[in-house]
């Protein structure tokens, strides 16, 4: 295995932090990311940049994490991370990666979440993981689009089997049980993506490298097309309640945030997730045929956002 190749990683996520913050705090023009450095007492560290009470961001992370030590039991009895038995007490891991959600003021610009990470253990075990996705307070089928339409040609470049295996993914992952809908209008998620030789994780990388450089360009045309647009306090209340689906999540199914804190994360990194503001209100019911209402009957898995006009909605 490459002993360098995780500073290498390391270092080229690192930068990748810097350069969407530079892009996001130019859209906002009002505020900039504050710098927080962190070391983990078990080993590692990272760079929490927070953005908050800006003309576009309400608030907003962009986490970077390298952290390494003792692999945690609950890894090491996972059934892909076995280890032998003699192996297990000096086993080690190191982690890496940039996480990003971003909650916006306008009510008509979507949330977004990104992240992407490497793994490796002592035994030899190697992944990368990540995806981008969406969750729009009202969705837009022009915008859904282009979204997914973007995330294809990032995927189309690699292989023609990675956007419908990918999206199939996130569409399952990025799923509220409890609620019978996803989370938002999905994008693309993979996990533990591994290959048998270093030429082909080698192939790996550059795709995931390129889900990573996509982020910015796709989000900003998105909120550069929505930013201006006139809102009410209705759709303002909207958006509280969908941004109260989104803290459901992340508390009840997302595996960073369960990775996190099983792994003694550092907290406040962890919950940079949450927004600033949130509802929930008792059994809210839209209006028939309202936006809001339109918005539900997308909440679901396996639609085809990129050719949305074949959609035959009630």
């Amino acid at each position: 295995m490459n002993s360098e190749l995780k500073h290498e990683l390391s270092d080229w996520l690192k930068k990748l932090q810097a350069s969407i913050c530079s892009q996001l705090e130019n859209e906002d023009g009002a505020t900039t990311f504050s710098i927080d450095e962190w070391k983990r007492e078990e080993g590692g560290g990272g760079i929490t940049r927070i953005i908050e009470k800006g003309n576009v961001f309400e608030k907003g992370g962009v986490a970077f994490s390298a952290v390494d030590g003792k692999t945690p039991d609950f890894l090491i009895s996972e059934k892909e991370h076995s280890l032998p038995a003699e192996e297990k007490i000096d086993s080690t891991f190191f982690a890496t990666g940039v996480s990003i959600v971003i909650h916006p003021q306008h009510p008509f610009v979507p949330i977004i979440h990104m992240n992407i990470r490497y793994f490796e253990m002592s035994n030899g075990v190697r992944w990368l993981g990540g995806g981008i996705d969406l969750t729009p307070h009202y969705i837009n089928l022009e915008d859904a689009a282009f979204f997914h339409a973007e995330l294809k040609k990032v995927c189309d470049q690699f292989s023609p089997e990675y956007y419908p295996k990918f999206k199939k993914w996130a569409d399952d992952y990025f799923y509220i049980k409890h609620r019978n809908e996803t989370r938002g209008i999905g994008g693309i998620f993979f996990d533990r993506l591994t290959a048998q030789n270093e030429k082909e994780f080698l192939k790996l990388i550059q795709f995931w490298k390129a889900v990573g450089e996509a982020f910015a360009p796709t989000y900003l045309k998105i909120v550069q097309k929505n930013k201006t647009k006139s809102f009410t306090q209705e759709n303002k209340n909207w958006q509280l309640l969908r941004r109260g689906r989104y803290v459901e999540f992340n508390l009840v199914y997302d595996k960073g945030t369960k990775f996190g804190l099983e792994t003694n994360g550092r907290i406040e990194s962890i919950l940079m997730s949450l927004p600033q503001h949130a509802s929930w209100q008792y059994n809210f019911q839209p209006a028939e045929n309202s936006p809001e209402e339109k918005t539900l009957q997308l909440l679901k898995k396996e639609i085809d956002f990129i050719n949305h006009k074949n959609l035959n909605l009630a």
